[in-house]
């Protein structure tokens, strides 16, 4: 296990105690942080981006047939697979709004379009529940499973508020321990079921839940009646016969005591368990291998990462996972004065050995600009060093056949190889980065070096804006490598001679006023004046 510390970009207030990370479709998103600014980001979710160190968001949209989603905070999620004809998804059901309210509602979320320019948009849609509605919560689990072909969700613990009757002016704002009840919620009718098992005595919260098939295992927890985090580990087996379920419920003594957890999977079925707290004053510093099979659970311990000296000493951390094979943890920045990033950051990234072979996943999502780029139609086309005229006859289009010549030109000019040590287009899994792009990534052609070099915009990290505003220019251009950040250098400007000033000549003038008069006038007026 490796640890790196991480940079934020301008988005360390977005990420608050009690998010959610989420990921879909192999992107990562950022849902449910405290504040909510409305003017970047209306519907609260930013997708996330993890490069070179630098941790970057950017805003979500929804769809037009999206209902409104509130920013929850601590609710229960789950990960639903695309299962006969339903979109992979994710389950989100209670939670915190920023107003501490508490949600009971249960929301779909998926992805409802990608744009040629890899913009996403999201669709998200309300589950009506009827039947024994669980009431509104936080700090629970809901968990996918699949029995004799059929597909319910099965919700447990959490906390709410007191209930009214009981509330007093001392007590309104105090929470409760959820009864211990177990929910089954039919996901293509909305039919809620509560069931009560009588190896489940106390409610807890804050807990994992691991599923596999028919089983969910509860590991952890606290009781907030006895203020314990007992070392429990308990499995609910679920048939869902034709007609009413059957619930099996088996209590095993050898769990973790642990809460507030990541769950972090590295395999098919197999997760590393870390982060938490062990008590309320202490954090739990270990990491722990989880593996889930036929015969049941599995847990080993691990090394952790080399642990920094910030989180060793800080009181609380949290954090989530960010797919297979990373996790994200953040930790409040404290010292004197106070430092401008509320919390530090770190990547902790886990490695799996398969065939002899160490592999690592990282984390790597569409562009990270807030402003949206300004739409472009698919017929504009970005033009470096060339005009528009001589492209007439080249073999962009796709109608021209098949020309051996071209392969050779094909790498000299970079579209299809490496063109530097961190490039990530791939001929194979390549798709439009900007609007512009038709067939080919767009370029940018690099002036160091013997004879220079082609580099791709993406890889240069180029806003949308940017590229069009460079590629309207004849400039020199730099790569990453040569200049650390993408600049460009005007060439000398043409030596115009200086253009003469003409007076301009007025064309209303005023002439002197001239009398013409006759000789006879002319004497008049001499006599009379003499």
């Amino acid at each position: 296990m490796t640890l790196q510390p991480l940079t934020a970009v301008n988005c360390a207030g977005l990420l608050q105690p009690g998010f959610s990370l989420l990921e879909l479709e192999g992107d990562v998103y950022l849902f449910g942080q405290k504040g909510w600014p409305k003017r970047s980001c209306p519907t609260g979710i930013f997708g996330v981006r993890i490069k070179n160190g630098e941790l970057k968001l950017r805003a979500i949209s929804f769809s037009n047939n999206s209902c409104y989603l509130p920013p929850l905070r601590c609710p229960a999620i789950a990960h639903f697979e695309p299962h006969d004809g339903s979109p992979e998804c994710y389950l989100i059901h209670g939670g915190r709004t920023p107003n501490n309210e508490l949600s009971s509602s249960l929301y779909m979320l998926s992805v409802d379009s990608r744009g040629c320019n890899r913009k996403v948009t999201f669709c998200c849609q309300e589950k009506e529940l009827v039947g024994d509605v669980p009431c509104a919560r936080y700090g629970h689990t809901l968990s996918v499973i699949l029995s004799r072909g059929k597909t319910a969700c099965v919700l447990f613990g959490g906390r709410s508020y007191m209930p009214p009757t009981e509330r007093t002016t001392e007590n309104w704002n105090s929470v409760v321990d959820c009864p211990p009840q177990v929910f089954l919620i039919d996901l293509e009718f909305g039919c809620c079921t509560a069931h009560t098992l009588p190896e489940l005595t106390d409610g807890q919260s804050f807990h994992v839940a691991l599923a596999r098939e028919d089983c969910v295992y509860f590991l952890g927890g606290h009781i907030l009646n006895s203020d314990c985090r007992p070392p429990r580990l308990i499995r609910l087996r679920v048939e869902l016969l034709l007609g009413s379920p059957v619930l099996t419920c088996t209590v095993l003594l050898e769990g973790l005591t642990i809460t507030s957890a990541i769950v972090a999977p590295v395999g098919y079925h197999e997760y590393i368990v870390l982060g938490g707290y062990q008590s309320e004053t202490q954090k739990r510093m270990e990491c722990t291998y989880i593996g889930l099979d036929d015969v049941g659970v599995h847990m080993e311990p691990r090394e952790p990462p080399q642990w920094t000296s910030e989180v060793t000493h800080s009181r609380t951390w949290f954090g989530g996972s960010l797919g297979k094979g990373s996790a994200l943890i953040a930790i409040p920045a404290e010292g004197n004065p106070a430092p401008p990033d509320a919390y530090h950051f770190y990547q902790v990234s886990f490695q799996k050995e398969q065939n002899g072979e160490t592999s690592t996943q990282g984390c790597s999502q569409e562009s990270t600009d807030f402003e949206d780029s300004a739409p472009l139609e698919d017929s504009e086309e970005l033009y470096f060093g060339r005009e528009p005229h001589e492209l007439e006859y080249s073999s962009d289009g796709e109608g021209d056949t098949y020309n051996e010549e071209d392969e050779e030109d094909e790498s000299q000019t970079g579209y299809w190889i490496k063109c530097c040590l961190t490039c990530q287009v791939d001929p194979n899994t390549w798709e439009p980065y900007y609007s512009t792009e038709l067939t080919r990534p767009a370029m940018i052609f690099c002036s160091r070096g013997e004879g220079g070099h082609w580099v791709h915009a993406q890889c240069m990290e180029l806003p949308e804006s940017l590229l069009l505003h460079l590629s309207q220019d004849n400039s020199k251009y730099f790569c990453l490598d040569h200049r650390g950040l993408p600049k460009q250098e005007m060439t000398p400007p043409r030596q115009m001679m200086p253009v003469k000033r003409v007076p301009m000549k007025m064309t209303h003038r005023k002439a002197p006023v001239s009398m013409k008069m006759t000789p006879a006038k002319k004497s008049f007026l001499r006599r009379l004046f003499d």
